[in-house]
């Protein structure tokens, strides 16, 4: 029997290998998220340096992606293949380095485990097939977006545009919405944070909103049509102030602070994807208009 033809038949066997892959990826996307941003700011220094006519900066080790090989960042030991197996050698080492004892951060694991996660509950909802794949493939991304903006503010077109790109390719076929919807949702996603911040910088004379916002949500519009749009705003707007309050009373730091919202904006767009009608239709029989 083909492999996909077996995930077909048996789905919770598809639930598994998404739930293994995802303990895979999740691995993945630790380095992602903590050497993407990295080299994105060697990149921009050497290209400023260029463009000031100053001497650029002597060439240092490979650093990308590959190289150098994951260690330790205590000791910088090189971690063997036993000491990088994804959340089980967290647990066998019980979050200690295997050579110096010292202890690793808890965030390793969890993004490990919510990648599971996530990626098993996507195999059970959708069931083996293409919007399965896809949405694994998003779910991926978002999750490596939501990291970026939380560390750095930043949400890095190198990550944010292919998506977007996919989301239009993917939906010529109808994958998730006809191709008219995903294109207009990816226009009036960009369009609707876009007038939002420069009304707010007419007005107040600052920016209130990152443009690396406008672009997640025009992707988040190319995926889930134009539909999924005012569900999706509403929604990071809402989960966005109660948690941002939170945080800035936890941290007892200055209303102005900036928070990034892209992690707001990635959850309800997620969620309005997989769940948008049945929200809309709850809301709509609860209000007594349906």
């Amino acid at each position: 029997m083909p492999l996909s033809e077996f995930l077909t038949v048996y789905p919770l066997a598809f639930i598994l290998f998404a739930l293994v892959l995802g303990l895979v990826i999740g691995s993945f996307l630790n380095v992602l998220v903590w050497r993407l941003p990295k080299m994105l700011e060697r990149d921009w220094r050497q290209q400023a340096l260029e463009v000031l006519g100053l001497p650029g900066d002597a060439a240092g080790p490979i650093y990308n992606l590959m190289l150098p090989q994951s260690h330790c960042p205590h000791c910088a030991h090189p971690l063997r293949a036993r000491d990088n197996i994804p959340l089980l050698s967290y647990l066998c080492l019980r979050g200690r380095c295997a050579h110096c004892r010292a202890p690793i951060s808890a965030r390793y694991p969890l993004v490990e485990l919510a990648c599971c996660l996530v990626s098993g509950f996507v195999a059970w909802d959708f069931g083996f097939g293409w919007q399965a794949g896809a949405m694994l493939l998003l779910s991926w991304g978002l999750l490596a977006l939501c990291l970026i903006d939380a560390d750095h503010q930043l949400l890095p077109d190198v990550l944010v545009l292919p998506l977007l790109w996919l989301g239009l390719i993917i939906n010529a076929g109808e994958l998730f919405v006809p191709l008219p919807d995903a294109l207009w949702g990816a226009v009036a996603g960009y369009l609707s944070l876009w007038t939002v911040y420069w009304l707010f910088k007419l007005l107040t004379g600052k920016e209130g909103i990152g443009h690396g916002d406008f672009k997640l949500l025009a992707l988040l519009g190319a995926w889930g049509g134009w539909q999924i749009l005012p569900l999706t705003i509403l929604l990071a707007s809402l989960v966005g102030a109660v948690l941002g309050l939170i945080w800035l009373r936890l941290n007892k730091v200055n209303a102005a602070t900036p928070i990034p919202f892209g992690p707001y904006l990635a959850i309800a767009g997620w969620i309005a994807l997989l769940w948008g009608g049945q929200i809309t239709d709850f809301y709509w029989h609860f209000v007594g208009l349906k």
